[in-house]
């Protein structure tokens, strides 16, 4: 990975670091049918552990009491990760999220392979304008990383202070002012995806915006 784009990957630690959680805490999409599988899963493992604690009390039947708590705990711990997954899959706003961060780190992964690819000794594929698509991605980068923390401190507070105000500031504006000499070229595409991933995570930021002016005056 070239020196430019290192560091900008948003990666699974830094997202539970910002929000508190990590996008393999919740079901993605949070749907009936996802929700029934793991479900569905989750029994079967429960099935097994019961098979487990059969065999074992039988070939050890003086510990039968060891090996009950000891089942009795799994049990618990599959039953409690699968409503734990739920509770946090009922988060909207924070599943929207992790959906544009998975976009921009795929944008990232694009740059990278098509890296690859020139250093392989295709340089026809060499990225033109590409300090201005590295400039968006850090833009966006920045919206994304504010936004996670945003989410975090409303999912946390109910009554959100006004003197934090300045975490909805986003980078929209300065995105739109870059220029890039081909739209239709690689770089041209990549920049395109990557506003279009901006308006989205600004819309994202808004709706967080709207929400926290609602517990405002819900709290007065």
């Amino acid at each position: 990975m070239r020196a430019d784009i290192q560091g900008l990957e948003i990666t699974v630690g830094e997202i539970k670091h910002l929000c508190g959680a990590g996008p393999d805490r919740l079901y993605r999409p949070p749907s009936a049918t996802k929700f029934a599988r793991e479900a569905l899963k989750t029994v079967g493992l429960i099935v097994l552990v019961l098979i487990s604690c059969w065999l074992l009390v039988a070939i050890f039947p003086r510990a039968y009491l060891f090996w009950f708590a000891l089942h009795i705990a799994a049990i618990c711990g599959l039953i409690f990760e699968d409503a734990w997954k739920i509770w946090w899959s009922q988060k909207k706003d924070l599943i929207h999220l992790f959906d544009d961060v998975d976009r921009y780190n795929g944008i990232i992964k694009v740059i990278e392979i098509n890296d690859r690819i020139e250093d392989a000794g295709n340089a026809e594929v060499k990225i033109g304008d590409r300090s201005k698509v590295i400039q968006a991605l850090q833009l966006i980068r920045d919206d994304l990383v504010r936004a996670l923390k945003t989410e975090r401190i409303l999912r946390e507070n109910k009554k959100f202070v006004d003197t934090n105000s300045e975490l909805f500031t986003n980078n929209l504006r300065s995105l739109n002012a870059l220029q890039i000499s081909d739209r239709s070229s690689q770089p041209g595409r990549l920049l395109k995806e990557a506003l279009q991933l901006a308006v989205e995570v600004q819309s994202e930021i808004k709706k967080l915006q709207d929400r926290n002016a609602a517990i405002l005056k819900n709290g007065k």
